[in-house]
């Protein structure tokens, strides 16, 4: 089972970027769903979250500007990031909760996708 993290780049202040996360390999069902990032210095913090049926929660410092979504029939995830502001510049990683047709069930972890917000 993989998580490929895709579509981070440079982008001015106010600019939009779209992330995407794509599961690949032998998975049964993918549970919750969401984005962290880790900027520079600081801890990974959430960005998004989304279930299986649609819910979704977000960072305060995001709302408003981030919209997550997934389609479950492709096993992949998007951040829809507008209004960027230079303190988003992290590493946005993706994480879903899935159970494989064999192997471990739990959290994995996608690679990490570089966003860049220069002022």
């Amino acid at each position: 089972v993989q998580l490929q993290a895709s579509g981070g780049g440079l982008v001015q202040a106010g600019g939009s970027l779209r992330l995407s996360c794509a599961a690949s390999g032998s998975i049964f069902s993918i549970n919750d769903m969401g984005w962290y990032r880790q900027a520079p210095g600081k801890q990974r913090e959430l960005v998004a979250r989304t279930t299986r049926g649609g819910s979704t929660n977000y960072a305060d410092s995001v709302k408003g500007r981030f919209t997550i979504s997934r389609d479950n029939a492709k096993n992949t995830m998007y951040l829809q990031m507008d209004s960027l502001k230079p303190e988003d510049t992290a590493v946005y990683y993706c994480n879903a909760v899935l159970l494989p047709r064999f192997g471990t069930p739990g959290a994995y972890w996608g690679q990490g996708t570089l966003v860049t917000v220069s002022s």
